[in-house]
């Protein structure tokens, strides 16, 4: 806290009259601010600058060491991992160090999905990702149709259509589009029209 310097001061004055004299003495005290020291709005703005500092520092180190472990992660996956190996060191005075390397491990091939005859049938994803390249390329091709933003998805076959066109030949196009490409067996089209 500052403390305030009190200052007193005094004064004397007489005062005659016909009959008699007096005396007043009048006392006036005037209180000054120490000037010394640093205000309380300078500490609480240094407060807040120091706050702030700090904040940033943190979190620049904390975004550092993100950066840190992703780089790791990152190195950690492109390396392959070496084939583990174990040594056994015997006593200097017997024999040298035996060294046992494992075998790689062996991968085995990815299983192949035969459908008997007669049933049901499974689609393979490359063919629904053929399906995929012949949409898009139909909407990128079609000068109607690529400007209206039309997405599709294919999964086993089924194509699904999302986006919105002004009217229902429009949208009733698309599905037509979507009908015609080879390996498609279904199409749900759940382009909305908006009236504009």
């Amino acid at each position: 806290m500052v403390y305030d310097e009190e200052q007193a001061k005094r004064s004397r004055v007489v005062v005659q009259t016909p009959s008699s004299t007096r005396e007043v003495v009048e006392s006036e005290s005037v209180r000054t601010p120490e000037r010394s020291g640093i205000s309380a709005g300078m500490v609480g703005v240094l407060v807040v600058v120091a706050i702030a500092l700090i904040t940033v520092l943190v979190l620049f180190w904390m975004s550092n060491q993100q950066t840190n472990d992703a780089n790791a992660n990152l190195a950690a996956q492109q390396q392959p991992a070496p084939p583990q190996t174990t040594i056994v060191q015997q006593p200097a005075a017997q024999q040298p160090p035996v060294v046992i390397q494992q075998p790689a491990p062996v991968t085995q091939p990815a299983p192949v999905i035969v459908n008997p005859a007669g049933g049901g049938t499974a689609t393979n994803p490359n063919d629904d990702s053929t399906i995929q390249a012949a949409i898009d390329k139909q909407l990128a091709d079609d000068p109607t149709l690529s400007t209206l933003g039309i997405t599709a998805t294919v999964m086993n076959g089924k194509v699904t259509l999302l986006g919105s066109v002004k009217n229902d030949g429009l949208k009733n196009q698309v599905e037509k589009m979507a009908r015609r490409i080879k390996g498609v067996k279904a199409v749900d089209n759940q382009i909305s029209v908006i009236a504009g």
